[in-house]
């Protein structure tokens, strides 16, 4: 593991180096590959220098112990340097895991109503807002490529594209069947009914990364049937294509141009296709995962929202990190949550490493 981290310290101060010379600055391309390449390499390296400074202070600790007046301060020290080397070698190790070649990727999310009905809808439209906010605030663009809205303001379902950096590596844990538990505003009564909604999240895939063949492809132009004004009635700008070895249907009517809708309803296809190859290619996780977003049903479920108890229970995570507070994650305060879910991903994968 130290020669690897050795070598990757190096690499990381010539990557340094060469960010300094002047043709580097003067070719953007170049100076941008550098400076992507210096980024995904930094932590590494700099974790590790902490490294090296605690194994130095432990060994300067210890030769002071060798005066009897510096005795009990030389003890203090060692121990301290000590734990600070025991935590940046755990923190070392998690970082040395595999990455997930798709993390720095974009995302398509598809959200849809499950059971429930109207209410399943309206709280579709829910996590839509509560994505939405939290990539508001990590900085993330989202565009809406495609949507089917209920007369009561629901969700039937929506396609997303969530731009930014990291939007994979943190939103991939988002993918499951979701429950909320609430008093819904078309009941009368006041009873808690129990609803769903389902999300799926795929990195976004390019062109070069998975073909599609246009013979394989039928391409229907029609008018948007959304929100937009007289436009939408003048021209057909949306496009449904279908993928016809595979019966799988995309559209798209959010732009006004029809071949930005085609761009993007291809995009939204590959992507597709490729989690749907991935998880045939995959078997053991497929196996495990069964599908990403599942049935919709009650009982298929990562998350439960329960507004009467202001809780929000997340079903992967244990004990008393598993609660949080509703408020808080349906106004898109995910943070702490998807912290507590890549701590426990990173848990399980550095135990199966060992295991190995």
């Amino acid at each position: 593991m130290f020669d690897k981290l050795k070598l990757i310290k190096r690499q990381y101060e010539q990557l340094l180096e060469r960010m300094q010379q002047p043709e580097s600055y003067s070719d953007a391309a170049l100076y941008a590959k550098l400076d992507k390449e210096a980024r995904e390499l930094a932590p590494l390296s700099e974790t590790y220098c902490a490294y090296e400074k605690a194994c130095a202070d432990m060994e300067s600790a210890l030769m002071l112990a060798d005066d009897p007046e510096m005795k009990e301060l030389a003890q203090e020290e060692y121990a301290s340097a000590r734990a600070e080397r025991e935590r940046l070698e755990q923190e070392l190790k998690i970082l040395l895991l595999p990455r997930d070649p798709n993390d720095g990727k974009n995302v398509i999310m598809e959200i849809r109503g499950g059971v429930g009905g109207e209410e399943g809808m309206l709280f579709a439209y829910d996590l839509y807002r509560m994505y939405s906010m939290y990539a508001e605030r990590r900085g993330w663009k989202v565009e809406i490529a495609n949507i089917n809205e209920t007369e009561l303001g629901g969700i039937k379902e929506i396609s997303l594209v969530i731009e930014g950096e990291g939007a994979y590596s943190r939103l991939k844990f988002e993918a499951g069947g979701h429950r909320v538990q609430r008093v819904p505003v078309t009941e009368s009564g006041g009873r808690i009914h129990t609803s769903a909604a389902t999300v799926a999240v795929m990195p976004e895939i390019g062109e070069v990364e998975f073909r599609l063949d246009p013979n394989d492809l039928k391409i229907d132009t029609y008018r948007s049937s959304g929100a937009g004004g007289q436009h939408v009635n003048k021209t057909e700008s949306a496009i449904r294509i279908t993928h016809l070895p595979t019966g799988m249907v995309v559209e798209c009517q959010d732009e006004r141009s029809q071949y930005k809708n085609k761009d993007r309803a291809m995009q939204i296809l590959r992507s597709r296709l490729y989690e749907a190859e991935k998880e045939k290619q995959d078997a053991a996780v497929a196996a495990e995962r069964k599908t990403q977003i599942g049935s919709g049903d009650r009982s298929d479920r990562v998350r439960t929202y329960n507004f009467p108890q202001n809780r929000v229970t997340d079903h992967r995570l244990s004990g008393d990190n598993r609660n949080f507070n509703i408020s808080s994650i349906i106004n898109g305060d995910l943070d702490g949550l998807i912290d507590a879910l890549v701590t426990q991903d990173q848990a399980e994968r550095l135990r199966a490493q060992t295991e190995t």
